[in-house]
């Protein structure tokens, strides 16, 4: 018995739905091979490790769909978001303290310093990623009901304690700082000049 989801059916239904135009692609790109999926809107395309997930359970591989799917939702249409999870969509935190802001449509590095712990709950936290996790939990109970592994899954991507929207403003301040990109244009759009 295969329970290999249909991915292109559930992103079609989606963006329908929802009046987006993105790409799908089961290539992942550089540096993202382990990961579960990804968007990014550099190049408008919404990645999923579609050979790293047909081992597991159905649930899960729509989880990270439906995940990535909302991430394409905020960055496409910030208007449809609260301003601190339309501004979060601008930053990416990882694991070990390496950010990145996006900027003219291009991502700027910089790396902070603390505990990998630390960077991990800061991703974890992160409002857009918060609001990714909390859809994509309502969307696969709606289509295959709730169960306790889904519930575990979502636990498992949500911060173990919640994180102040203030820690947020105040990293956001410090990668602005040290990418040299402050927010006089919070629009993701290229500017003239």
């Amino acid at each position: 018995m295969s329970n290999m989801v249909d991915y292109e059916k559930h992103f079609r239904v989606y963006c329908e739905e929802n009046s987006l135009t993105i790409n799908l692609s089961f290539d992942m790109p550089e540096g993202y091979e382990t990961a579960n999926g990804t968007f990014d809107p550099t190049v408008n395309t919404l990645f999923i490790n579609k050979e790293m997930l047909q081992s597991q359970p159905e649930y899960e591989q729509m989880f990270y769909l439906f995940h990535e799917l909302l991430h394409a939702l905020q960055y496409l249409h910030p208007e449809r978001f609260d301003e601190l999870i339309s501004r979060s969509r601008l930053y990416v935190i990882q694991y070990d303290g390496t950010c990145y802001k996006l900027v003219d449509g291009e991502w700027k590095e910089c790396k902070l310093d603390g505990s990998t712990e630390r960077f991990t709950e800061l991703y974890l936290g992160q409002p857009y990623e918060r609001d990714a996790n909390d859809f994509a939990y309502e969307k696969v109970k709606e289509l295959l009901e709730d169960s306790p592994e889904l519930q575990e899954l979502h636990a498992f991507w949500t911060p173990k304690k919640p994180i102040a929207d203030q820690a947020y403003e105040e990293l956001y301040r410090q990668i602005d700082e040290i990418t040299g990109e402050t927010n006089e244009s919070e629009d993701t759009s290229p500017t003239d000049g």
